[in-house]
């Protein structure tokens, strides 16, 4: 992996030392239309290596988004992939690059869960423009199917891009809005990661470090982005977001995720947002299976006087904290406006059987999620 501003100008020499003659550049159409994808482009021009670019990605990317993407690459003659973009662009990448070369998952659905597939993805350099999903680190990639109003987890780590390029000066154009709600799933991540069934020291370490960065740099990038002026939180979080990557992918997530993936299916609602939004919820539940564990949590968010606390002091100053930082950076404090009574039923029942709900450290069902739903409302 590449770290930095400027870490892009080294995405033409990976690909000319490798033999590679033609990239597949999949993008979405706002960062063709703001220029941001072109950095790139304009580099694999100097270079003298040509490209084709797919960039007809929705937010949360479909079943047929990736079929397209599929053909797309196949009409192309390219023989890699250089994805650009936030966690979309990434994951249609994924799933374009894991068909291509295991065709017999070209239904997209048979990829749920932890796919068998026997042959490792096209050769894919990813970029990240947004500051969350770790999508470039991480063996998950999420896809939407339309028809059945769910998102699903694919879990292979046949699709994990060969190179990373984590590049802040591609992050410049995200909004506001967009850095606060990538920072929070970023953190979502880091403190689901720390907390799963699956945790363990060196996942433990990447958690903590993560949580750390983030507390320390999300406020500065959403300022950042707001006032235009440079600051560190920006590369701050760049940098975070990859660290937490490289632990939840190791050992899973938990019941705020699961939970978030169906309310953007359902109502297209921001990933990040829905993770925000939950995690408090998700933390007060898993109070009495992991509270132990926040104290640690707390600390890396640096509140003050948590070593003389009791455990449900540290544990209850943790959310607090929590809450604080999804407050200073804008995010909604509840789902009012976004969940629908009459959805309640079907999105428990989605989060339950989502591969990210087995992690949780409390054992969980359809009534408990649909409670946790409703006093969000």
């Amino acid at each position: 992996s590449y770290h930095g501003a400027g870490a892009i100008k080294e995405i033409p020499g990976e690909l000319t030392r490798r033999g590679f003659s033609k990239a597949f550049v999949t993008t979405d159409a706002d960062l063709v239309r703001f220029g941001v994808t072109k950095k790139v482009t304009d580099l694999l021009d100097e270079a003298g290596i040509t490209w084709e670019m797919f960039s007809d990605i929705k937010p949360n990317p479909t079943i047929e988004n990736v079929q397209a993407g599929v053909t797309a690459f196949k009409a192309s003659g390219a023989d890699c992939i250089v994805a650009v973009g936030g966690g979309s662009a990434m994951d249609t990448a994924k799933g374009i690059g894991i068909i291509a070369t295991n065709p017999e998952f070209a239904d997209v659905v048979s990829l749920e869960g932890v796919a068998p597939t026997t042959k490792h993805a096209v050769f894919t350099i990813a970029v990240p423009t947004t500051a969350g999903t770790a999508a470039e680190v991480t063996i998950n990639y999420v896809i939407t199917d339309t028809e059945k109003e769910r998102k699903f987890v694919c879990v292979d780590v046949n699709d994990i891009p060969e190179v990373a390029v984590v590049d802040p000066e591609m992050m410049a154009t995200m909004p506001a809005s967009l850095t606060a709600a990538t920072g929070m799933d970023a953190l979502t991540h880091a403190i689901e990661g720390y907390t799963t069934k699956g945790a363990w020291e060196l996942s433990d370490m990447f958690h903590l470090k993560a949580i750390e960065l983030i507390s320390k740099n999300l406020r500065d990038a959403v300022s950042e982005a707001k006032s235009g002026v440079p600051a560190s939180g920006r590369e701050g979080m760049a940098l975070a977001q990859y660290v937490a990557g490289m632990g939840f992918s190791n050992v899973g997530l938990g019941i705020v995720h699961s939970m978030a993936h169906g309310l953007s299916a359902l109502y297209d609602t921001p990933h990040g947002v829905a993770c925000a939004i939950i995690l408090p919820t998700g933390l007060e539940y898993n109070k009495d299976a992991a509270g132990e564990r926040y104290r640690a949590v707390g600390k890396a968010m640096g509140v003050t006087g948590i070593d003389e606390m009791n455990d449900a002091e540290a544990a209850d100053a943790t959310i607090a904290a929590v809450k604080k930082l999804s407050a200073d950076v804008g995010i909604p404090a509840d789902l009012k406006g976004i969940l629908k009574e009459e959805d309640v039923q079907f999105l428990a029942e989605s989060a339950f059987a989502d591969a990210c709900c087995p992690g949780n450290p409390r054992d969980t069902n359809v009534e408990e999620i649909k409670e946790l739903y409703r006093s969000l409302m």
